[in-house]
Parts: C-alpha cells; sequence; structure tokens
C-alpha cells in the first residue's frame, strides 16, 4: 500500500461524514456541508490520481472544481427562493 492510497483511504470517512451532514441541520449547515463535500470529492480524485497513475481522473477533479462554486451558489439560490 503507498502512502498516496493511504492517504485517499483516510479522507474516505470525512467525505462520508460531510454526505450524511447534508441532509442533516439548518439550510446554511447543509450548504456548507455540500461546499465541503466537492472539495473533498476534489482532493480525493487528485489523490486517487496520483496512487493509481490515471490521468483522466485528473480531468475529472478540474471539472469538479470548477462547477463545485456554481453549483454552490445556484443551490444557496434556491433554499433563499422555495425553502
Amino acid at each position: 500500500m503507498t502512502a498516496w492510497i493511504a492517504a485517499g483511504l483516510a479522507l474516505l470517512p470525512v467525505l462520508g461524514l460531510a454526505v450524511i451532514a447534508t441532509g442533516r441541520g439548518t439550510a446554511g449547515g447543509r450548504l456548507v456541508a455540500v461546499a465541503l463535500a466537492t472539495s473533498l470529492s476534489v482532493l480525493l480524485l487528485v489523490v486517487f490520481d496520483f496512487a493509481f497513475d490515471q490521468p483522466s481522473s485528473l480531468d475529472l477533479a478540474m471539472a469538479l472544481a470548477l462547477l463545485a462554486l456554481p453549483g454552490t451558489l445556484v443551490l444557496a439560490l434556491f433554499q433563499e427562493r422555495w425553502l
């Protein structure tokens, strides 16, 4: 087991807690949990890219990083208007 795989496996429980937090708490807390989950997903994709030497996952991580902010803003707008 390389250090990259160990780092990726260490991030999985934290990502799981962030995903669970998206369904609980106040609207602001859920919004922060979504932002945390997307940031952890980008980091996890980059770590696994280095662990398994798959350059395609780095492209996916960059696309997710670019779409995370607009997606969070759209979710905030949705929660402000209809919830």
